[in-house]
């Protein structure tokens, strides 16, 4: 066998540094996210090959939950077992988490700072310039051929136009992939001998002496069961307790974490309708206050429930006092959300690398990825209609969905931003955090001097 680069397979203590890089850029939603991923693990740093992110990406997909984090953990797991797997997932939270505490208690005492809100107001439109890199990003590599094309239009047309469920229409992809590979259709078929050179080396150096990535049952009884205690015993324990919003917090953000397919948008009506209408822990705009404060800062987009979580504890705090109530519910928020997460990848994750020869399974895997570039597009036009007019109505014509923006309500300021931001980091390259930085300090400015 030939000499691996030295950089082929990583030590601990350089993935822990790269791992927290990754999740201090971890801005922009999923989409930026695995683009951000792909670009330092893939591209930079060799550890990983190509085909083999892909098929973790595809998995990760299918399951509840925030899928860029758990293809860090997946990752993170390839590399160093357990232990990477868990510093991986935990380092793409930490940042967003500590910051979104932060910013939750700021609203919670104090709704409205000028500076604060400056702030976002200037970054949530350069975000939008994040999600279309990372976009053009992952389709240029998921979306080779006219046949992966017209499945990512399908999808996008099937969730924007017709609201299609997100589980079916990955069903519906991932059955076509299946037969046309079945069929030997050649855009459907794992590429053969792409893994060459240094990718090729990253993938041997995880193979080599990975005991890990092969199926152990017992291993995987044991992992799913150690799992499901650290996730459920502190809901358990709320609810014994029976005091404040914590039980109800435990409970109904586990359920969440089980159904959250498609991702945080997909959820996030249901949630929102169950915070306001059922339990009553915070007001619509205040909901749709923290969408925003989670779309402009680090981690999975789902840390929006960090802020209901807060919210409720702080209101309903159990005698604790509201700053308290506040970080133990935004913190037991956060666990349920988010230790599922380790219990799908560390006990399911050795299964899925046996399937990764398997050639139907591959092609199902390529159309389900294809599918899933048309609703990250279908997130970021919901997301830029929402950033750019401050009024979107929603109408139906038959069975067609359609969002159509009042045209007076356009905030012009944003899209002035917004198209900078595309400027700065399509046409320029500048890097995503200068850009986020410069769009920051623009809102602080017309927020404060010009248009106070």
């Amino acid at each position: 066998m030939s000499q691996l680069p030295s950089d082929a397979h990583p030590t601990f203590g350089e993935a822990i540094r790269v791992w927290l890089r990754i999740g201090l850029l971890s801005f922009g939603g999923p989409a930026a996210q695995i683009a951000t991923m792909h670009r330092i693990l893939v591209d930079e740093r060799k550890w990983v090959g190509e085909a083999r992110f892909l098929h973790a990406l595809n998995f990760c997909m299918l399951l509840p939950g925030p899928e860029a984090q758990q293809l860090a953990t997946y990752i993170g797991w390839l590399l160093h077992r357990t232990r990477g797997g868990l510093v991986a997932g935990i380092l793409f939270v930490l940042p967003g988490f500590l910051v979104m505490m932060g910013l939750a208690a700021l609203y919670a005492g104090f709704h409205q700072v000028p500076l604060v809100d400056g702030l976002f107001y200037g970054i949530k439109p350069a975000v939008l310039a994040v999600v279309i890199e990372a976009t053009l990003r992952i389709g240029r590599r998921a979306l080779r051929g006219v046949e992966k094309l017209g499945i990512a239009i399908l999808a996008f047309l099937g969730i924007f136009a017709f609201d299609l469920p997100f589980p079916l229409i990955v069903l519906a992809a991932g059955a076509w992939g299946f037969m046309a590979a079945r069929a030997g259709r050649a855009a459907f078929l794992p590429a053969g001998g792409g893994q060459a050179g240094a990718m090729g080396a990253a993938d041997r150096a995880i193979d080599e002496g990975a005991g890990h990535t092969r199926p152990d049952h017992w291993r995987s009884v044991r992992m799913a069961v150690f799992c499901l205690v650290l996730w459920l015993a502190p809901v358990v324990a709320a609810m014994v307790w029976g005091q404040g919003a914590y039980g109800a917090i435990g409970l109904f953000f586990s359920k969440m974490a089980v159904v959250t397919f498609g991702g945080a948008y997909a959820v996030l009506a249901y949630v929102a309708q169950q915070a306001v209408e059922v339990h009553g822990w915070l007001a619509p705009s205040e909901m749709l206050d923290g969408l925003g404060l989670a779309e402009t800062t680090p981690g999975p987009l789902i840390l929006v429930n960090q802020f209901v979580g807060f919210l409720a504890g702080f209101r309903d705090h159990g005698g604790l006092g509201p700053w308290t109530g506040g970080v133990l519910g935004a913190a037991l928020t956060v666990w349920v959300t988010f230790t599922p997460c380790f219990l799908w990848i560390l006990a399911g994750a050795p299964y899925v690398e046996v399937l990764r020869g398997y050639k139907a399974l591959s092609g199902a895997l390529a159309a389900i990825t294809a599918a899933v570039v048309g609703v990250i597009f279908n997130l970021g036009l919901w997301f830029a209609l929402h950033v750019l007019f401050g009024t979107v109505d929603e109408m139906r014509v038959g069975a067609v969905r359609l969002f159509v923006p009042q045209l007076a309500s356009l905030d012009p300021a944003a899209l002035a931003l917004a198209v900078a931001a595309a400027i700065a980091m399509l046409r320029l390259h500048i890097g995503m955090i200068p850009t986020l930085a410069a769009a920051g300090l623009s809102g602080i400015v017309w927020k404060l001097f010009l248009f106070p």
